[in-house]
């Protein structure tokens, strides 16, 4: 018998609304972040200003030493019109952590990176009861593969374990949820074993909890291959993580809509009774890394895949703004979701 959930009136309510429309996730957080021009010291705010080795790049960090900014991010997402508000938690694992030595915040990151975007997602709720507001825990891939060595003269060697991934995925899953997420998303899946390890992390932290919040899967395929970097098809990366039985199942980053579209319909072949998401890129990088597909430009190319009945949930990754999602969320309001049967 499965566990009963945390929140049961949320999960209801997110179940409900995910049965009569499409929902939407809202965009990029590093690419709202950077366009602050950040140096060090604002990185590291007053808290960090004596802290022994350079944080800069640590976005996350954001959460505890430049809330406001956060905050205002979180706002114009939701002021366009997104259902999800994803936590600024893309990093804020032990392993992804080490890289900046603060590991130690771990637990204050996820949980505050949670409450924040709780406070204000239930804020605006309360504007606009008719269309409820949701937290999305992210937990991202790490900066560690467990398929493939970073050694090409030792193919045999890992970075990292299953058991090392499992542990800090459990860590930063408690916060993140004691912190106020209605859903975990496991994202920008990779490396599957890296999810399969993310997935076997929160089947336990549940166990033992004896509860546990609705799942997200989204995994990247990396370039037109139609694979991930750890050499799956959208086919088998689904027939991989779907034993979990998450809320949905999709396919982020690495590549704009137009390019995703035959692999969110191969991933909707694979998993019939599963909601399917999507949130890419604003197209492909530029010469210079920046994203030049306009928000009416990616609507477009979104509509047609929600004409086609392939998606339920949409959003945008990097390059995408507040302008995109809400030209995103005009253009999809008046389209039905892809038809499952939801268990």
């Amino acid at each position: 018998m499965p566990l009963p959930y945390l929140n049961p009136d949320r999960t209801e309510l997110l179940f409900e609304t995910a049965s009569q429309r499409i929902m939407f996730i809202d965009g990029a957080y590093g690419s709202m972040l950077q366009s602050y021009h950040l140096d060090e010291a604002g990185y590291r705010g007053e808290r960090f200003k004596d802290f022994a080795h350079e944080v800069k790049g640590n976005n996350d960090l954001l959460i505890l030493s430049q809330p406001k900014i956060l905050q205002a991010v979180h706002q114009a997402y939701l002021d366009a019109g997104a259902d999800f508000l994803e936590t600024n938690t893309f990093n804020s694992t032990t392993i992804s952590q080490a890289d900046y030595h603060m590991e130690d915040l771990v637990n204050e990151l996820n949980y505050e990176g949670a409450r924040l975007a709780r406070e204000l997602a239930d804020r605006k709720t309360l504007e606009t009861p008719d269309k409820p507001r949701f937290v999305m825990g992210v937990l991202g891939p790490t900066n560690r593969t467990a398929s493939i060595s970073p050694d090409v003269n030792n193919p045999g060697f890992r970075a990292v374990s299953f058991d090392e991934l499992a542990s800090s995925y459990k860590q930063a899953a408690l916060a993140l949820i004691e912190g106020g997420s209605d859903v975990i998303m496991v994202e920008t899946v990779f490396d599957t074993l890296n999810a399969k390890a993310a997935l076997f992390a929160l089947d336990q932290l549940y166990a033992e909890k004896g509860w546990r919040v609705p799942v997200m899967i989204s995994g990247t395929i990396t370039d037109k291959s139609g694979r991930t970097l750890s050499g799956q098809t959208a086919e088998a990366f689904a027939y991989s993580v779907l034993h979990s039985r998450p809320f949905s199942i999709g396919l982020n980053c690495a590549l704009g809509a137009e390019d995703l579209r035959p692999y969110i319909e191969e991933l909707g072949l694979a998993a019939p009774a599963t909601l399917i998401s999507t949130h890419p890129n604003a197209g492909l990088p530029n010469a210079f890394g920046g994203y030049d597909e306009s928000p009416e430009d990616m609507a477009r190319v979104l509509r047609e895949f929600a004409q086609s009945g392939l998606i339920n949930i949409v959003g945008g990754c990097c390059g995408t703004t507040p302008e995109h999602i809400r030209v995103i969320v005009e253009s999809l309001g008046d389209i039905a979701p892809r038809q499952i049967t939801l268990s």
